[in-house]
């Protein structure tokens, strides 16, 4: 009976990263949608602290392979992008 195509064994190392990677995504998110609310505190130093783990990741999966550490360092400008960047609202009348 052959093997079933779900079944695939995934390298707990590509899955934790790929977590660490969502988490980094999720936090900036956050930290964007709390803008201007009682929580933008707590969203920004969570957002802080994601990019630390992020960054850390990268660094030290250079050792891995270049195309490892690159998903990390994509990570971190989409992080960066997602808080930084001010994408104009819709005109307002006056």
């Amino acid at each position: 009976m052959p093997a079933p195509l779900l079944a695939v064994s995934l390298n707990p190392l590509f899955c934790l990263l790929g977590a660490v990677q969502l988490l980094g995504l999720l936090t900036a998110g956050t930290a964007r949608f709390t803008e201007g609310t009682r929580y933008q505190r707590l969203g920004q130093w969570g957002c802080l602290a994601a990019l630390g783990l992020v960054g850390t990741v990268c660094g030290a999966t250079l050792q891995l392979g270049p195309g490892i550490a690159t998903t990390s360092a994509v990570t971190l400008t989409l992080m960066t992008m997602i808080v930084i960047v001010d994408l104009p609202a819709a005109r307002r009348r006056a």
